[in-house]
């Protein structure tokens, strides 16, 4: 049973709902005709009216011309892409909801009650699970089926906590004004994992459906390049999760070459036959520096995508970032800056008392070594708040 709020947002499937399916299109003239027959024999069998939109990104082999003859509104997409293609598809649909899916007769047109019924109930996104609904052979290649798409929505799922089975099914269907109020950008393939992301950090309801996959009836090789486009996803998946970015290595690095710097100061380290002592001092107390620039950096990249709308503020990040304040940091960072300094001129004193000679003094070695984590550390902390100030200066007054 639907609560108030659910309620208020179910619209009445009926004359007032318009539906839109959008189809993106490149060369696709053999598969293109079946596909606009099954969603124009989908649209005859309902009580609400639709409309059919190719979104045809520069094809070549008449696919615009058929598409016309049959009835379909063609949008023409010059920036080659399946995002671009996607997105001018669904700013140019008229109706309320909004079915998207692949021009190669791999998806059913025909069958698109379960997505329809899902938004009626409410939610704002609704996408297909090819695993759960049955993947024909030859339909998907085994990289993809047991490597790629498992390995995609496995990241998803752990980055953004989406409870989707398939990341990257190209069949689903949203609301149109929820959509484009998440200011989708993504120019490629990496398109269908944005839509899910933003979906997910905005809020919107979602829901899957079991979708059977088909092998695509084009003849000729997918749009898809397997490994260019995976990079592509990833990166995407990247860019949106400062958190295992750059939070979660940083911390992690920070954490263990710090500890492992603390313990060779004071003493060696002894394994077995091998001793780590002062030329370890010196790597792990850089891995040290870099752990603590990788979280700075995650205070600078969320508060970027939050300045641009691509992220929301977080409980831990509005716990931190009042920490980062531009005074605050500036004297905790010149502080750091002038331990440093004076740790390096009793390095500097030690040195001059021996005439500036040889030391083979390990002690000396790790003075020096203590001088420059300090300064380089407190360094970072004034010229990182410095930029964070500049790009959320209202956070600090």
């Amino acid at each position: 049973m639907l609560d108030a709020k659910q309620e208020a947002r179910e619209p009445a499937v009926g004359q007032a709902v318009t539906l839109s399916i959008v189809m993106p299109c490149l060369n696709e003239a053999r598969t293109l005709p079946i596909c606009i027959a099954k969603a124009r024999a989908y649209l005859a069998r309902q009580d609400f009216r639709g409309e059919i939109i190719v979104a045809d990104n520069g094809s070549v082999d008449g696919s615009r011309a058929i598409a016309e003859s049959l009835g379909a509104k063609v949008i023409a997409v010059p920036q080659r892409g399946y995002g671009n293609a996607l997105r001018a598809g669904i700013a140019a649909a008229q109706g309320e909801l909004v079915i998207m899916g692949d021009a190669d007769d791999s998806y059913d047109f025909a069958g698109l009650d379960p997505f329809v019924q899902k938004l009626a109930a409410g939610h704002d996104l609704v996408v297909g699970n090819r695993f759960a609904g049955g993947i024909k052979p030859g339909a998907m290649p085994p990289l993809h089926r047991y490597f790629g798409n498992p390995l995609l929505t496995l990241i998803g799922r752990i980055f953004y906590h989406s409870p989707l089975g398939d990341f990257c099914c190209g069949l689903r269907g949203f609301r149109r004004a929820a959509m484009l109020q998440l200011g989708l950008s993504s120019p490629g393939m990496e398109f269908a994992i944005e839509m899910i992301v933003k979906a997910t950090i905005h809020g919107l309801r979602i829901a899957e459906v079991p979708t059977t996959l088909s092998p695509d009836g084009r003849g000729r090789p997918p749009h898809l390049r397997s490994w260019r486009d995976g990079w592509r996803h990833l990166r995407f998946y990247l860019l949106l999760s400062p958190e295992w970015l750059f939070l979660l290595p940083g911390l992690t690095l920070a954490a263990i070459s710090g500890a492992i710097s603390v313990a060779l100061f004071f003493t060696d380290i002894r394994l077995g036959s091998v001793t780590f002592a002062r030329h370890t001092l010196i790597m792990t107390s850089a891995l040290t520096v870099v752990g603590l620039q990788s979280v700075l950096f995650w205070i600078l990249a969320k508060s970027i995508a939050i300045e641009k709308r691509l992220l929301l503020p977080d409980a831990l990040f509005k716990r931190i970032r009042p920490l980062l304040a531009l005074e605050r940091c500036a004297l905790a960072g010149g502080a750091l800056i002038t331990a440093g300094l004076a740790v390096a001129f009793y390095a500097l004193l030690y040195w001059y008392n021996r005439s500036f000679g040889r030391i083979d003094d390990d002690a000396l070695i790790k003075v020096v070594c203590a001088a420059s984590f300090l300064i380089a550390v407190g360094f970072q902390l004034v010229f990182s708040s410095f930029l964070i100030s500049l790009i959320g200066g209202e956070q600090d007054s």
